[in-house]
């Protein structure tokens, strides 16, 4: 057929070696292995078909992630998968379940917040799903300011056990994945209260189900919050409500690695830092930076493959109309999110050996890296989130009328996307955290402290102010060193303009209200600095395979020279290039589409993804787009009866203008 053939061309087209990009993209020969293998595996077994998941009603859908959790945790224990296996195995059944919290939050928080003692008795049970947790901080009246949380824990030193109670409607806990109809177990965030005095938000440990029956123990009150944003998506999640009735809960169920309640009621510090609850942060975080890379390439993957397959005008003397891959209009769209895919896996790679540092560095008390660290990962969870979110539904659109289709893949996949731009800290808010490190950073200059990692740059901050871009022709804009320098140059100065506002103001909150909005681009500024950065690091490994090292720059070209493009109004305001410049970068830009164009479809089959994980006609492999989407049209349960249901009632009498004797 037709489309089969069309992209076995355009594969043959490749000037690089696609199996050495697949290893580069899986970060290691190892990690390619596993990921090949397992994807295989869950692609090939029937039990984890997702075709049928936008039709299903939602007590069917939630009864099917059941039954798939289940049968994955019998493959990971009959086949005893490893901790990376077993992990590899959900990411593939592609399915937001209750599991993803247990493993991703639950298990996490208990590692990261519980004493040796606590965890020796937790520990064993959650990994082996003897019990099943959940992460219980947001509530119905506080999400980002946790600091608000109105939930309670009055010790009570009679018993000695502490009291757990939702004393408002906006106090219950509203939100949480696994908690509506699953988790046996929650870490609930409350206030601490021990004779009469309010300690601050603390985790606890509370059993919400009886492990005999699962119903709800006494003075609990729970259940799952309703429908959510689109067919199946995160519909297969059960985000619940909890509310507690005064629950009773002993003293040792208080997660106790930094802080203690004593037997008499004491509050005390443990010898552990409080420092270390941050080392679980940046592991969360660093797996959401790197599940935007997997989501906008999957997303990529289906618009490269479609708008291959496509072809709309351009027919010469009755030949075949143009491929809409080749209209520069498509290129300009598409090839910054492939190139944005890439650049967000590889500074997630990076994220990963940071949390490897700073985990390190907790062990032997070293905190200096830490505000820095959390800075860096709060931001770069905001950025990719942000742009992938956006990039999905920029994909969506690129595919035109069939993008809408739920069997294109990408309602479903923005639907259960875009909640990440909202959890785990809301990306404007943890853009303003950001800010005020920078602001905090600014402020040091000159006092004799070095600023480290990320925000090195700033140290150099009186060159950047003056310096201005040698660039004179195009393909300066290829020089590694000269871009850097770009958007080092404007990154500091837009921190170093902000604090010169905000120093005109008596009042420092209250010059930062007013002054958020260019704060926020501050931040992004310096957040786009360490994506380009640890790109352009990228390039300086080894990385073998023939035309690889030289088509990931080309496509690295295309990361920053889309950015400048776009952002084209701070880098002329900042002084640091003229327009003259600013033309040649997008003269530059444009070559960079021309050389990446006929490597485009190996560039996304490099990310290896099967037709079952991409859940998706339009990006399938073999390009057969249009049969398919006729045979998936055919199975529609609207189609199940040639005449409608509601003919005779509805349709037959206003056909007949006999709707006064319808049954309306």
């Amino acid at each position: 057929m037709a489309g089969v053939d069309y992209l076995a061309d355009e594969r043959n087209k490749a000037e690089f070696d696609v199996d050495s990009m697949k290893i580069v993209w899986a970060g290691s020969r190892h990690t390619f292995e596993v990921a090949d293998r397992i994807s295989k595996l869950v692609a090939n077994d029937p039990a984890f078909r997702k075709d049928d998941r936008p039709m299903l009603p939602r007590k069917e859908l939630f009864k099917n992630t059941l039954r798939k959790a289940a049968y994955a945790w019998k493959l990971i224990t009959e086949l005893r998968l490893s901790e990376e296996e077993a992990s590899k195995l959900r990411f593939f059944v592609d399915e937001p379940a209750y599991t993803d919290l247990h493993w991703g939050m639950f298990v996490p928080a208990l590692k990261g917040q519980c004493t040796d003692e606590q965890q020796s008795k937790w520990l064993p049970l959650a990994y082996k799903m003897q019990i099943i947790g959940c992460y219980a901080q947001t509530e119905l009246g506080h999400g980002s300011n946790v600091q608000g949380l109105e939930t309670t824990a009055t010790f009570d030193p009679q018993t000695d056990e502490f009291v757990i109670h939702s004393p408002t409607l906006t106090s219950s806990k509203w939100w949480p994945g696994g908690l509506g109809k699953v988790s046996t177990h929650a870490v609930v965030y409350a206030r601490l209260i021990t004779d009469g005095k309010d300690h601050g938000v603390h985790g606890f440990i509370v059993q919400l189900r009886s492990m005999e029956d699962h119903k709800p123990l006494p003075g609990i009150t729970v259940g799952d919050i309703g429908m959510k944003f689109g067919n199946g998506a995160y519909n297969t999640m059960d985000n619940g409500v909890l509310t507690l009735d005064h629950v009773r809960i002993p003293r040792d169920q208080m997660m106790m690695r930094v802080s203690q309640v004593t037997r008499e009621g004491k509050y005390k510090q443990s010898d552990v830092p409080r420092q270390l609850v941050y080392g679980t942060m940046v592991y969360v975080r660093q797996k959401i930076v790197a599940d935007a890379s997997c989501a906008l390439s999957k997303a990529v993957c289906i618009a490269t493959r479609y708008s291959a397959v496509r072809r709309q005008f351009g027919s010469q003397n009755g030949g075949p109309e143009t491929q809409v891959i080749d209209y520069k209009t498509q290129q300009n769209r598409l090839f910054p999110l492939l190139a944005s895919a890439y650049a967000f896996r590889f500074v997630g790679e990076w994220l990963k050996w940071l949390y490897t540092d700073v985990t390190q560095r907790l062990a032997v008390n070293d905190f200096s890296t830490l505000p820095e660290a959390h800075a860096c990962t709060a931001g770069l969870k905001s950025l990719t989130t942000t742009a992938t979110a956006d990039g999905i539904e920029e994909c969506r659109k690129l595919c035109g009328g069939h993008g809408y289709l739920c069997t294109s893949g990408l309602p479903e996949l923005f639907a259960v996307y875009v909640p990440a731009c909202t959890y785990e800290g809301d990306n404007i808010v943890l853009l303003l955290q950001v800010a005020r490190f920078l602001m905090k950073t600014v402020s040091q200059i000159g006092s004799g402290k070095q600023p480290v990692g990320t925000i090195a740059y700033m140290g150099r901050v009186e060159h950047l102010l003056k310096s201005r871009c040698s660039v004179q022709r195009a393909e300066d804009w290829l020089n590694p060193s000269q871009v850097l320098e770009a958007f080092e140059a404007r990154a500091a100065r837009m921190s170093v303009s902000c604090a010169q506002n905000l120093s005109k103001f008596s009042n420092p909150e209250e010059g930062f209200a007013e002054l958020s909005a260019d704060l926020v681009e501050a931040a992004v500024a310096h957040c786009q600095l360490i994506v380009v950065s640890k790109f352009l690091d990228k390039l300086q490994q080894d990385i073998p395979g023939k035309g690889v090292k030289q088509l990931l720059q080309a496509v690295c070209g295309i990361y920053y020279l889309s950015l400048l493009h776009k952002h084209q109004g701070e880098f002329l305001a900042t002084s640091y290039i003229t327009p003259k410049q600013a033309a040649l970068a997008s003269d530059q830009l444009r070559a960079l589409y021309s050389k990446v164009r006929p490597n485009a479809i190996a560039l996304v089959d490099s990310f290896n993804y099967t037709d079952h994980f991409l859940g998706s006609i339009l990006g399938c492999y073999d390009g057969n787009v249009y049969p398919k989407l006729y045979e998936a049209a055919k199975k529609d349960p609207l189609n199940d009866t040639v005449v409608p249901d509601g003919y005779h009632e509805y349709l037959k009498p206003l056909l007949k203008q006999q709707l006064h004797s319808a049954k309306l």
